[in-house]
């Protein structure tokens, strides 16, 4: 696949987002960061507009919030479902400039910077511009993406380290985002860094419609577009697929993902 193509792009991509985003997590992060009420906010990489609400809610009264999305159907699904007064929704790459989106005190990145290894500092660096000099610029993302599973057998273990490192070579898609978001506040002279960590797909005991509905886009979609050969199974990606949902179908499987949000402030000179 191209790389500057969405890895999880598919025609049910939106509802998965809009699916797995949990509302009073979304809160819960942005109030540690700082949000406040009458803040006019940007919501980069919105996905449905799920989280775009959540940020309008605690901005009110008097604010406001943009949110930006690479996708045109994402743009009409958010205006579809999650419109209101003070929420503008606008379809641009957040790699290319964007100042003529105006000024903002607080910048929203949840689970973007995953998908843009090569980029991913750069984007950082694109995005302040349009941040406020003492504006919040809050950056969340997992560390150590899809990897940490116990009862996974030898060669599962094995394909899913494979599937990684094909990942990262063939669609920029880089797993251990989470562990660099601080450098890149730190390099930008960011002030008043803070960053918290807490589990992220904390899955045990019987699966969840969600988390089964999740992760088998994330087999179906990311993993076909790798043209990854499975060599460790005789049936190929097929045979492959059945065993990792057999494991992960059963209440014994133990699943969790870092999730690591990071926090700083503009320098003002």
């Amino acid at each position: 696949m191209p790389r500057n193509e969405y890895l999880m792009e598919n025609d049910a991509e939106t509802l998965r987002l809009d699916l797995k985003t949990d509302g009073k997590k979304v809160e819960n992060q942005a109030l540690w960061a700082g949000i406040q009420p009458g803040m006019r906010v940007a919501d980069l990489g919105f996905g449905s507009g799920k989280t775009t609400i959540y940020l309008h809610k605690l901005v009110q009264p008097k604010g406001e919030v943009v949110g930006v999305d690479i996708a045109e159907d994402r743009i009409k699904y958010a205006e579809k479902h999650y419109d209101r007064d003070g929420i503008e929704y606008i379809c641009r790459d957040i790699c290319e400039p964007l100042e003529d989106l105006g000024l903002f005190d607080f910048i929203w990145v949840r689970f973007v910077l995953e998908y843009h290894k090569s980029k991913s500092f750069d984007i950082v660096k694109n995005i302040s511009r349009i941040l406020k000099p003492g504006g919040i610029l809050c950056l969340i993302d997992l560390d150590y993406n899809c990897l940490n599973h116990f009862g996974l057998s030898e060669r599962l273990e094995r394909t899913f380290y494979g599937l990684t490192k094909a990942l990262e070579k063939n669609t920029d898609f880089d797993p251990y985002v989470g562990i660099k978001l601080y450098s890149f506040l730190y390099d930008l002279g960011y002030h008043d860094i803070d960053v918290t960590m807490a589990p992220h797909h904390l899955i045990f005991g019987e699966l969840n419609e969600i988390d089964g509905f999740n992760w088998t886009k994330k087999l179906e979609v990311a993993v076909k577009k790798l043209g990854y050969e499975f060599k460790e199974y005789k049936g190929g990606y097929e045979e492959f697929f059945e065993e990792f949902m057999r494991f992960f179908s059963d209440p014994r499987r133990f699943t969790y993902t870092p999730v690591l949000c990071c926090r700083g402030n503009k320098p003002t000179t």
